[in-house]
């Protein structure tokens, strides 16, 4: 994670970036790289492929969780990413309302709306792919 904190850093002052405070600016990039390595982890974490003395109902639930994982992925890409974006970043990313309209360049109100809509295309994409 500090190495590739360093090539951030790198690449940001080949592309002629300067800070005013290059200190802060290094724990903001690590703060935020160990935040995506936790919740990735966090995401691969539910699905107990390593166990090998697995009983025979256990590899059915795994292939259930493999199958539910599939038709939740067909379903988010069913949406269009004007809608999947605000989704993923709000369900998956945890950020806030503020934080994707932030990042998205919209108002508050625009990414509730958007996040509305897109739990409702989800559901009727969800339900298509496990019918």
């Amino acid at each position: 994670m500090a190495q590739e904190t360093f090539l951030r850093a790198y690449q940001a002052l080949a592309r002629g970036e300067r800070w005013d405070n290059p200190r802060a600016w290094l724990y903001r990039v690590a703060s935020r790289l160990a935040t995506d390595d936790y919740r990735r982890a966090r995401l691969l974490h539910w699905l107990p492929l390593g166990d090998v003395h697995a009983s025979r109902a256990d590899s059915e639930s795994i292939e259930s969780r493999v199958a539910e994982k599939v038709d939740v992925r067909a379903a988010l890409n069913a949406l269009s990413p004007k809608y999947r974006i605000p989704l993923v970043l709000y369900v998956y990313e945890e950020r806030t309302v503020d934080q994707i309209a932030e990042t998205m360049g919209l108002s508050n109100s625009a990414v509730k709306m958007r996040l509305s809509r897109a739990r409702e295309m989800f559901r009727q994409a969800y339900q298509q792919e496990g019918a």
